[in-house]
């Protein structure tokens, strides 16, 4: 049996993620984090010896994959988000802010797997908390509707206490809210601490690939909305999950930002009120205006949210400036692409917007970042600034280059199917070599390589009028 002895000295090692070195330096060589380094009392040289294999390794074609299959959770939208559900051993990380919904969401996870009404088998569920009481969480889950006989709950702080509850429970689903809240006696520090939240994370992980059982951690995050504790927290788990909403608004998406099991590109959309929380399958109605007459000033456009194609209004408003600098506001966007945008209008279209004011926003507090919308915030300037409204029947989207060029994006099939489906019949859309793709019956496209081109297509002659564009299907 081979051994390989390494010399022991005193170390440094990075408080975020765990680097070691042997002398002291200002800046993570592994992380990049600045003042992390800290000197430790353990050495980063150990003996490594080989040990006797207990579980030979096994060809790969011999694995059976029937145990790491899909278990539905009954929430569709998480399922989505997920790939299909989870995963029986897999760790799932759900982060997000105060308030947004989390223990809410998780709760009624943990009802409906209980559950299972869709198979026979027994499923416990396992729901430890150390931010509220049991009886608090009672009166959650009562609240809305989450209660199920295999459920059971525990207001735990101690690593050791938790683990020996998961020990005499073997549940099928772990849920810890928070992984913050929990300590471990073995290691200094208070809860929430870097080294707790390292030790807390990597035993639950090691529990949960020896039981074979799904554990989902609530985390919390930080001020500038990144996770909290070490980044190593993110590494270790199998799932990274984004719980984003607004504080004003009812709509909450979930996001998976690191997915081994599944995609990254799905976003769930929940709608979150007083009983409860509640999957949005077609969520593209909350963000479109419901006025009845066109309005200048607004363009709806198509979004691929993952492989989701939603509906989204941008709206724009541009006033007389009463100050040298006028003000560039945005609401839903990106600012600087919004100012190039802006900038491209007045010097490759010739929209004069000097001295004036604009306010750029999106309906329902929709958060837009594809470059795909490029084309519709530019027709709703346009529109605000000749004063004449798009027609409410037309979608536009394409991605706009600094030189006034639209360029193709994913999806744009996909994109003019989900608009026709929903009652639109027009479609402006940047001009790709593969065209377009299969038209639905009754609808028109008009493919554009220039925002100009787009701008005389809606625009040519109307400005005087004062009125919405009529469309006519002899101009696409």
């Amino acid at each position: 049996m081979a051994t390989k002895s390494l010399r022991s000295s005193q170390g440094y090692k990075c408080s975020e993620c765990g680097w070691t070195t042997v002398k002291w330096v200002g800046r993570c060589g592994e992380c990049q984090a600045w003042g992390t380094v800290e000197e430790t009392g353990v050495g980063v040289a150990r003996t490594t010896t080989a040990t006797a294999v207990a579980v030979p390794a096994r060809k790969i074609a011999e694995v059976d994959a029937t145990k790491a299959a899909y278990l539905p959770t009954g929430v569709p939208e998480l399922d989505r988000v997920l790939g299909g559900g989870v995963v029986p051993g897999a760790v799932i990380l759900l982060a997000g802010e105060p308030g947004v919904g989390k223990s809410t969401l998780l709760l009624d996870v943990a009802a409906k797997f209980a559950r299972n009404e869709d198979r026979t088998e027994v499923r416990d569920v396992l729901y430890i908390t150390g931010e509220e009481s049991a009886a608090q969480v009672k009166l959650r889950a009562d609240r809305i509707g989450a209660v199920a006989d295999t459920l059971y709950l525990s207001a735990e702080t101690d690593l050791g206490t938790a683990l020996g509850q998961v020990e005499a429970l073997t549940p099928k689903l772990l849920i810890i809210d928070s992984v913050q809240t929990l300590s471990s006696a073995a290691v200094d520090g208070s809860a929430g601490g870097v080294s707790q939240v390292r030790e807390v994370t990597a035993s639950l992980i090691a529990a949960a690939k020896r039981m074979n059982m799904t554990t989902l951690l609530v985390g919390h995050v930080t001020k500038d909305g990144s996770i909290a504790g070490p980044r190593l927290l993110e590494h270790l788990v199998d799932v990274v999950c984004q719980f984003e909403g607004e504080r004003h608004s009812r709509l909450r998406l979930v996001r998976a930002v690191k997915n081994r099991f599944g995609p990254t590109d799905e976003v769930g959309c929940f709608d979150l009120t007083e009983h409860g929380i509640v999957g949005l399958a077609d969520p593209s109605g909350l963000f479109v205006s419901r006025i009845k007459d066109p309005v200048s000033g607004t363009c709806i456009t198509v979004t691929l949210e993952g492989r989701r194609p939603l509906l989204a209004e941008v709206q724009s408003l541009l006033a007389p400036s009463s100050t040298s600098q006028p003000r560039r506001a945005t609401s839903g966007l990106d600012s600087s692409r919004v100012g190039m945008l802006l900038a491209v209008l007045q010097q490759r279209a010739g929209a004069d917007l000097t001295g004036e004011d604009s306010y750029v926003a999106t309906v329902g507090g929709v958060k837009l970042t594809e470059p795909a919308m490029d084309l519709a915030i530019a027709l709703a300037v346009a529109s605000a600034k000749s004063r004449v409204a798009i027609s409410a029947r037309l979608i536009a989207f394409g991605e706009v280059g600094l030189a006034g060029e639209v360029r193709p994006v994913p999806g744009i099939n996909q994109r003019i199917q989900e608009a026709h489906r929903l009652g639109f019949t027009h479609a402006i859309v940047p001009g790709s070599p593969n065209g377009p793709g299969t038209i639905p019956k009754g609808f028109s496209v008009k493919e554009v390589h220039h925002l100009a081109e787009a701008m005389d297509l809606l625009f040519h002659g109307a400005a005087k009028e004062r009125k919405a564009v009529p469309l006519q299907d002899s101009d696409f």
